[in-house]
């Protein structure tokens, strides 16, 4: 599926106060992130580090909501979630060219 697609179909699920337009999907996506690393933390307390296909599942639904809430914050924002993705990947790649990938700042 094309991220543009998945923006485009995921809208018609966004269901929240349209006062909130910017908090209800940044404090979602805040709040799905944190049961990813959640998930992360019990799979190093629980399982010495491993992921089991059971734990591998549920990580996968909770990425869902966070793609869907990155989703509807892009929109919300009048933003492409292809041109967020390309203009990230430029980034990314911009800094492994000039050997600042690891470190600390966006302006490197």
């Amino acid at each position: 599926m094309e991220l543009g697609d998945y923006q485009q179909r995921s809208r018609r699920t966004a269901e929240y106060p349209r006062e909130a337009w910017l908090a209800y999907p940044a404090l979602g996506l805040a709040g799905e992130a944190g049961e990813v690393a959640e998930h992360a933390k019990k799979a190093i307390r629980d399982d010495a580090g491993s992921v089991s296909s059971e734990r591998r599942e549920k990580m996968s639904k909770e990425l869902g909501d966070v793609l869907w809430y990155v989703a509807q914050l892009a929109s919300e924002l009048g933003l492409e979630l292809e041109q967020v993705a390309r203009d990230n990947l430029d980034k990314l790649l911009s800094r492994q060219r000039r050997g600042v990938l690891s470190g600390s700042g966006d302006e490197r």
